[in-house]
This record gives structure tokens, sequence and C-alpha cells, in this order.
């Protein structure tokens, strides 16, 4: 470090981030699953990201890294963005286009980006607002160790052993369980994942479970019960080796201190709830506003709001004062519920919305239908086609999947007129149409 300070560039001093340069220490931590080892790693590869871990089960290893900006922005969510990829190197292939290089994501890598970003965004706490990139990317795949399982360990440990870490209420750790031959069997292989009757990803941290995904075929309740609390005791295994995993990598190694919590300033939160409170009850107890009445009655509010807070608190910005409106927003809302048992269209807590459904309203189709629930309405059609039209998969994808075609698509659209906004109609399908659409 020494070294570093005597540095004449001041140029380099400029853009250079002094809480990202630190000693990593190599260290590395084994955890038994089943009758298979798991392996994680860090401080050999990628020494420059924040944080950085490979792991390893069988012969498949991903590397994932966290890179973070030093600098806070006001943001009204957590600017986390998670990229997955695996590559046709992974596997010992060449992309099979007419570039021979790779493209943009498929829709697997987005959909297991999805599954790792759920897994790590509900434990950052609500005023973080450091822009994190976490991207992963499989260095090598044997066709039976589930790299997306692996994605989520890692990028648990990265994220664990970076200088965001005391930002963050992780680790986490994430297990696929299946249940082949009557027994349960945690991280299962390829071949044993297409005899299971369960496949389930539990994502579990010491608070408690973070994420569930999978599904049954035919199981008894109390048996995916089973299954989950299995999960979930296995993945405390993987939380304990990254806790190890950091202890060892943070020796010698300058991590900066957890910041200040912004916007914890009772003085201002009891401001504005007192400016808010009986405005936005009155609000959220009429139940004959719609949607858009209801959201145009609040906005009202809250200019008003903002106006008075400016002239009280003449050092706070606009975007600072917001986020303490928005939280006593979200706090009124909920007491709100509590207080009368109803929500704020006027349903109690257990009656659900009237659905609407109607078939055949396209008649030249082959299938159509419309459902309509509240004020969302889904407008889907059907096509048949020969099995010639099937959607084909490359060697990687059978690689992991085990399938080479599959003949029922699911394609999902969400167009900007649907929330009364202006977008561009033509343009390259978003990531959250990619994200519903069925493996």
């Amino acid at each position: 470090m020494s070294k570093l300070i005597q540095m004449p560039s001041k140029t380099w001093l400029k853009y250079k981030r002094w809480d990202v340069i630190k000693r990593y220490q190599s260290a590395a931590s084994t955890v038994n699953l089943g009758n298979r080892t798991l392996t994680i790693e860090t401080g050999k590869l990628a020494k420059f990201a924040d944080g950085a871990a490979v792991i390893k089960q069988g012969e498949t290893s991903v590397l994932v890294t966290a890179v973070t900006k030093t600098l806070s922005q006001p943001s009204s969510f957590l600017p986390l963005t998670v990229d997955y990829r695996l590559k046709a190197a992974a596997a010992g292939r060449i992309p099979m286009n007419y570039f021979r290089r790779e493209r943009g994501p498929s829709e697997s890598e987005i959909l297991t980006s999805r599954v790792i970003d759920r897994s790590i965004r509900p434990l950052f706490p609500d005023e973080s607002s450091r822009e994190i990139q976490v991207c992963c990317n499989v260095l090598a795949v044997d066709g039976e160790n589930d790299p997306a399982i692996l994605s989520i360990n890692a990028a648990s440990a990265a994220i664990a052993v970076s200088s965001v870490q005391y930002q963050w209420n992780g680790p986490v750790g994430a297990v696929r369980v299946g249940y082949v031959d009557d027994k349960f069997v945690i991280n299962p292989l390829r071949h044993e994942l297409e005899q299971s009757k369960i496949n389930l990803v539990v994502t579990s941290s010491k608070q408690g479970i973070v994420m569930l995904e999978g599904g049954a075929n035919a199981v008894d309740y109390d048996l995916f019960k089973e299954a989950i609390k299995v999960g979930y005791e296995e993945s405390f295994n993987i939380i304990e080796s990254i806790e190890d995993l950091r202890k060892s990598a943070s020796e010698n190694k300058y991590i900066p201190k957890r910041l200040p919590p912004r916007f914890q300033d009772t003085e201002i939160q009891d401001a504005v709830y007192r400016l808010c409170n009986s405005k936005l009850t009155a609000v959220f107890t009429d139940y004959n506003h719609d949607k858009f009445s209801r959201d145009s009655a609040v906005k009202l509010i809250v200019s008003g709001v903002m106006n008075e807070l400016k002239d009280l608190y003449l050092s706070m910005t606009e975007d600072d004062l917001n986020q303490y409106i928005q939280r006593c927003i979200k706090q009124i809302f909920r007491e709100s519920i509590f207080t009368t048992g109803k929500r704020c269209d006027g349903r109690s807590l257990t009656q659900l919305r009237n659905i609407s459904c109607s078939v055949d309203v396209l008649k030249p189709l082959h299938g159509s239908s419309l459902f309509q629930r509240g004020q969302t309405q889904v407008l889907c059609t059907m096509a048949y086609d020969s099995l010639d039209m099937s959607l084909k998969f490359g060697p990687v994808a059978q690689l992991i999947s085990g399938a080479k075609e599959k003949n029922f698509m699911l394609h999902y659209e969400f167009p900007a007129y649907a929330t009364n906004e202006i977008g561009r109609p033509g343009t390259a399908t978003a990531r959250r149409e990619i994200g519903y659409t069925r493996r």
C-alpha cells in the first residue's frame, strides 16, 4: 500500500478508488453436500474487483465478481445488476452463429440472472444506494453439476469478501433439492434431476429462507415441506463455509467500515409523519378510489408536503427528503391495513379480486382468451405448427438441460401502453419480458 501512495500520477489517483485497493489474502473453504464436495476460493482471480470468488463442484466452476461504486447516488431502488453468462467455451465448443462469437444473453442466462438477483437483493438495507454489479462467468461446465446454483453461492461469497459486505445482511447459501428413489438429494446431478419428483431451489440466510423456486410432480404436501426444511438446513453449511472464507480473506486486507445508515434522522421522520399521516390515511381508506385516482391523490399530497419540508430543512436535498416521504407512505399504508383490516380497495385480507375469463375471443386463431382481474388484463393467443418449428437447442444448452428441442413455447409481452407509458415499439425484447418466459 505504501508504494501505491507514493505514485506521482495525479490522474491515476483521481480515478482510482482507495476503498478497492487492498491486499487480497488467498483463501479457500470446503463444504460437504451429500456425498460430494463444494469448494469456494478467493484471492486468485479478478484481484482488482471489490470481491471475487471461484466456486467448484465436480468439474464445473464459476467465477463471480462484485464491484461497487464508491459514491452513492440518490435512488428510489437498489441499483443492483446481476449478469450471468454461460459461454460456449466453458463446454469446449464454438458458438453456433455466423460470426462464431458470443452474442447477447440467452433466455436461460437471463432467467438464471433473475434467480441470483432474487437471492441476494432482499438482504441489502433500504438505505443502500451504492451501485453494485455482480458478474457470473461460468469457466467450465461438466454437464452434470448445475452452474446456476453454484453461481448463487459464489455471488454470496464475492459480496461477503468485498467492501460492500458491511452493507449486506448476508451471506446466503443456496441448494437444489431433489427427491430420487424416496430419498432427498442435495444438488442432484443432471441425470438424477431427470428422475426426481421434486425440483426445488432454496436460498437461505441466518435470518431464514430468502427465496424459493421450483416445483414438484404430484407429491404430498408434507413431503414438499420436508424438502424445504432439508434445503434450509443444508444451506447453513454453505453459509458457515462462506463466513470462514470471509474471515480468512480479511486478514491483512483493508476493508472500509460500514457507512452510517442514511435517512435515519428521527426528527425528520417524525415531522414527515405528522404532515402526511391524516392526509394519506384518508386516501388509503377511501374505497371509491381506483389505482389512477389514488396515485394522483398521493402525488398531490407528496407535492404539498415536499414544499413544507423544504422550508423546514434548507440543508436537505429534494431527493433525500423524498426518501423520508416514501418510507412514511409505506408505513402509513401498512398501518391503515392492519388498523381497518381492509386493503386500500375495500377488500378484506382474505378476499381475492373478482376475475373474469373469456375464451375464443379471436375466432380465426387456433386459441385465444382474455383474463381480467381488477384493472389488469391478459390477452393470450395460441398457435399450432408442425414439429419442424420446435425450438432447437444448441450444444451447450443440450449439455446443461439434456433436451434437444422444445415444442411448447410461452412468449410474454409487456407493451408500454399497458401502464400508460410511451415506449418504442419493435425494439429488442426486454429482460423483464424474457424473465417471465417459461423455461
